[in-house]
């Protein structure tokens, strides 16, 4: 079990270098891993590992940032841009919705190359969602499409949710 008071600090290398280096280990272990106990229940299982790993960087990302809005979400981006790892383009941006597409995304291209494209979103794309509930819970995202199942682009929708009165 990771330690929670030894600061993540791997995205310094840049988000994409990180799921490289993330990939490169778990690609064969996953494979091992599947042929002994079956490979729907070994990536069932990674996925629930991702998800919760995802949830925690959400708010170590939070406090990193100082704040958890919408505001300092798009500031967070940087990490993800990093080496040109993602092209996006921003259609609205204000304190209650972020909504962008990413036009090019160089994580589909490296799951694509390292010839483990069917893992690209279960450890990349399977964050977005765990890691903007642990960044701030009452934001949520509409996501209905990535580059890396194929589409031409990722629409990323995030907004706080309203409070009913």
């Amino acid at each position: 079990m990771e330690n929670p008071d030894l600061p993540d600090t791997l995205n310094a290398i840049g988000v994409l270098k990180r799921r490289e280096i993330e990939a490169r280990i778990l690609a064969p272990l996953l494979q091992a891993l599947g042929e002994e106990f079956g490979r729907e229940k070994v990536l069932e299982i990674a996925r629930g590992v991702v998800i919760q790993v995802a949830a925690r960087q959400g708010t170590e990302l939070a406090h990193s940032m100082g704040g958890d809005s919408l505001l300092h979400l798009a500031d967070s981006l940087a990490a993800w841009k990093k080496d040109d790892a993602m092209q996006i383009e921003v259609l609205e941006q204000t304190e209650q919705r972020f909504s962008f597409n990413v036009t090019r995304c160089r994580y589909a291209e490296l799951y694509q190359a390292l010839g483990i494209p069917e893992l690209g979103a279960l450890l990349s794309c399977n964050r977005d969602r765990a890691l903007i509930q642990g960044f701030n819970p009452e934001v949520e995202l509409e996501r209905t499409q990535t580059i890396m199942e194929g589409a031409p682009y990722c629409d990323f929708r995030y907004r706080l949710r309203q409070e009913d009165f």
